[in-house]
């Protein structure tokens, strides 16, 4: 079986460089990257729209590495574009009804996601208290991985490589390589 295509899905105001989202980018082999037309103000319809053209594009298999209002994004999804995803690393979820830039990704889908996914999040996140993240899983049916005091998991938050991240994102079937793996241990 063909390893799956890995979706990388930033969040407001994308992911910069140093970000683990864009280190993998570079380092994994197999990733599309969504890239959205307004970082600053976004419109689910749009974003929505990008991600699932994304998916389109994979061949075969994919599993969506999100990060931010890249998860909310993801579970917005429509059934027939989340039926070819095949696993999910949603990072850091944002919460849309607490920031009004983005209110449109409110209300947040509250319904079993139909795929396999890890939720990740942080006891100190400055955008999603962790309370609310643990709602999200339960209500997505996603396996809860907490972190203490890891802020926004981001590079503010000292989040370069995250080698974490890329156990799990192994745990979901994507082969990391021992170059890739063995970079972000360094």
């Amino acid at each position: 079986m063909s390893s799956p295509t890995v979706v990388i899905v930033p969040g407001w105001r994308n992911s910069g460089p140093g970000h683990w989202q864009s280190l993998w980018t570079e380092r994994l082999p197999n990733v599309l990257r969504v890239e959205q037309d307004d970082w600053v103000s976004p419109l689910k319809h749009a974003w929505v729209a990008r991600l699932g053209e994304t998916i389109e594009r994979a061949p075969g298999p994919v599993v969506v590495v999100a990060h931010s209002l890249g998860c909310i994004t993801t579970t917005h999804l429509p059934p027939a574009i989340a039926g070819r995803i095949a696993g999910a690393l949603l990072v850091a979820p944002a919460d849309p009804e607490r920031r009004g830039v983005l209110a449109d990704f409110a209300p947040v889908p509250y319904q079993k996601l139909p795929y396999r996914s890890i939720l990740v999040a942080s006891s100190n996140d400055p955008y999603c208290p962790v309370r609310l993240a643990g709602a999200y899983a339960r209500a997505w049916g996603s396996e809860f991985v907490r972190l203490n005091e890891a802020g926004h998991i981001n590079v503010d938050s000292g989040h370069g490589e995250w080698p974490l991240g890329l156990a799990l994102l192994q745990s979901l079937g994507v082969p990391v390589s021992a170059h890739a793996a063995a970079v972000a241990w360094l």
